[in-house]
C-alpha cells in the first residue's frame, strides 16, 4: 500500500474513472479508483480493513502495508483509494478492494460519536447540534433518502397528471388564516409575516391553471414543544378545481399517496433496508368514517362521553388508527365531517349539514398527517364566512377579490412531509427526521 497527502493531479493519465461502492460488485479483477470518508478502521496483526462510505454504501479496503499510517486517519477522514476489485463473500457488497494506493483528500477531526455504529449512542440534543456531522450517519441519511423519494414521487405523479408546479411567495402582507401563529417580521419598514401556508395562492391558481401544486417551507408560530410538532416544516399543498365534494380531493390523495410509496419503492430500496422498514399497507381505497360516527364509535370503545366534541385528541386519533388496522386491514383512514367551528373560514360546509365541514383530515397510523376540503367559491360566501366570525374583509381584501372574477368549485390538501417520513419510518421524535429543525428551543444549526 501507499499512502499520500497530496491532491492527486487531474492531468494524470493513467487513473481510472471514479467508481461507486455500489458499482464494484460488476468490476472484479479490475483496477479501479473510489472516493469517501473513512467510515471505520480495523487493525489486526497482520492485516488492516478500511472501509470506506461514499453516497451509495460502503466499500471495504485491505491493507497488508502501511497499517500504521491508517491508524493515524481520524475517521471521517476524506480519502480516495485505488486498487483491484477482489472477491470476498463476507465484505460489504461480496467485493473489496486489494492492493491499494491511497490519498488523503481532506483531513478531519474524530466526530463526537461513532458513525459506524448501528445506531448514533447519542442523546438527540447532541445529534441535533451536531447536525452536520451526526446526517452522515447511514440510518439518519436513510430517512431523508426517503423524504426525498416520496417527493419525487409526488411531483412525478402530479405533473402526470395535469397538475402545474407552482412557487409562491412565503414573505406575505397579511396571517394566511388567522391573526395568531404568524412570525412577524420587518419587511422594508412595513409589518409582514412568514407565510404559514400557500393556502390563498393556491387558490387562486387554480383560477388560472386549475391544477396546482407546491412543495415548499411553511411557518407556524405555535407554542408546541412536543415530539410532532416544528415552527417550520415542508409542506406539499394540492390543490384542483372543478369538484363536486371532498371525495373527489381524498381519491386524487390516494393516488398521490401510492405514488410517493411507488417513488420510495424505485428510488430508495437500499434506505428501507438500511432502517430495516417495509412500506404500509396501501391497497387504493382509503376507508372513511364521518366526525361524528368517529365520536360515537371512540365513545363506545373508550367509555368516554365525547358529546360537543369538535376535534380528535391525539390519543383518539390512536385509537382510530388502531381501528382502521384491525376492521379495514389499512394502515389509513380518512376522517370527513369535522365540525365547521374548527376549520379556516374558507371551508365549505357539508352539502346537507351546515354544521359539519366538507373537509376530512387523513390518519396514517393513529397520526394525523393531511388535511384538506373542498372551499368556499362565492364572493358572497366568503363575507358571510368572516362576518360570522367577526373578522374584517379587509385584512383578506387581496384574496377576496380573487372569487369576484369568478372561480370554480375546487378544493385541495397539504401533507407534511416530516410527520409523514416520522410515521413511516416509526421515529419517536420528528426532529429525528427533519435535517436542521426549527422549534421553540433551536434556532441553530
Amino acid at each position: 500500500m501507499s499512502l499520500s497527502m497530496t491532491t492527486p493531479s487531474p492531468a494524470a493519465t493513467d487513473r481510472p474513472p471514479r467508481a461507486l461502492s455500489n458499482e464494484l460488485a460488476a468490476q472484479v479483477g479490475r483496477r479501479v479508483r473510489i472516493a469517501g470518508w473513512l467510515h471505520r478502521r480495523r487493525q489486526l496483526k497482520s492485516v488492516a480493513f478500511a472501509i470506506v462510505r461514499d453516497r451509495a454504501g460502503l466499500a471495504q479496503v485491505v491493507l497488508r502495508d502501511g497499517r500504521e499510517l491508517l491508524a493515524e486517519l481520524p475517521e471521517e477522514t476524506v480519502i480516495e483509494v485505488t486498487g483491484t476489485v477482489t472477491a470476498n463473500e463476507v465484505a460489504p457488497g461480496g467485493v473489496e478492494l486489494t492492493e491499494p494506493e491511497v490519498v488523503v483528500l481532506g483531513s478531519a477531526e474524530a466526530p463526537p460519536f461513532d458513525l459506524y455504529r448501528p445506531r448514533l449512542n447519542a442523546t438527540l440534543p447532541t445529534v441535533l447540534d451536531n447536525a452536520a456531522v451526526s446526517l452522515r450517519h447511514p440510518a439518519r441519511k436513510a430517512a431523508f433518502e426517503i423524504a426525498a423519494a416520496a417527493v419525487a414521487g409526488f411531483r412525478r405523479h402530479l405533473t402526470g397528471d395535469g397538475f402545474t408546479e407552482v412557487h409562491t411567495p412565503k414573505i406575505v402582507g397579511s396571517a394566511t388564516e388567522s391573526g395568531a401563529n404568524v412570525f412577524r417580521l420587518d419587511y422594508f419598514g412595513r409589518r409582514g409575516y412568514l407565510a404559514q401556508s400557500p393556502q390563498f395562492y393556491k387558490q387562486t391558481l387554480v383560477g388560472v391553471f386549475e391544477r396546482v401544486f407546491e412543495v415548499g417551507p411553511v411557518f407556524r408560530a405555535e407554542p408546541h414543544d412536543t415530539v410532532r410538532h416544528l415552527a417550520q416544516y415542508t409542506s406539499l399543498d394540492v390543490e384542483l378545481g372543478f369538484i363536486e365534494s371532498h371525495v373527489d380531493v381524498v381519491r386524487v390523495l390516494s393516488d398521490v399517496v401510492a405514488a410517493m410509496f411507488s417513488g420510495i419503492e424505485e428510488r430508495a430500496g437500499h434506505a428501507l433496508e438500511v432502517l430495516g422498514i417495509s412500506l404500509p399497507r396501501h391497497s387504493g381505497e382509503i376507508p372513511r368514517i364521518h366526525f361524528s360516527d368517529a365520536m360515537e364509535l371512540l365513545g363506545r370503545l373508550t367509555g368516554e362521553d365525547l358529546t360537543g366534541a369538535t376535534d380528535l385528541a391525539p390519543a383518539h386519533e390512536r385509537r382510530l388508527g388502531e381501528w382502521a388496522a384491525a376492521a379495514h386491514g389499512s394502515d389509513f383512514l380518512v376522517v370527513s365531517g369535522y365540525p365547521m367551528s374548527k376549520r379556516p373560514f374558507y371551508t365549505a360546509p357539508e352539502l346537507g349539514r351546515p354544521g359539519y365541514s366538507d373537509s376530512f383530515d387523513l390518519l396514517f397510523r393513529g397520526t394525523e398527517m393531511v388535511t384538506g376540503g373542498r372551499r368556499l367559491h362565492q364572493y358572497a360566501d366568503y363575507l358571510a364566512a368572516l362576518a360570522e366570525r367577526g373578522e374584517s374583509p379587509q385584512s383578506y381584501e387581496g384574496y377576496l377579490s380573487v372569487f369576484r372574477h369568478g372561480m370554480p368549485p375546487h378544493g385541495g390538501f397539504a401533507i407534511g412531509l416530516e410527520r409523514f417520513v416520522s410515521q413511516l419510518v416509526g421515529a419517536t421524535n420528528i426532529r429525528e427526521v427533519t435535517l436542521f429543525p426549527r422549534d421553540l428551543h433551536r434556532l441553530t444549526p
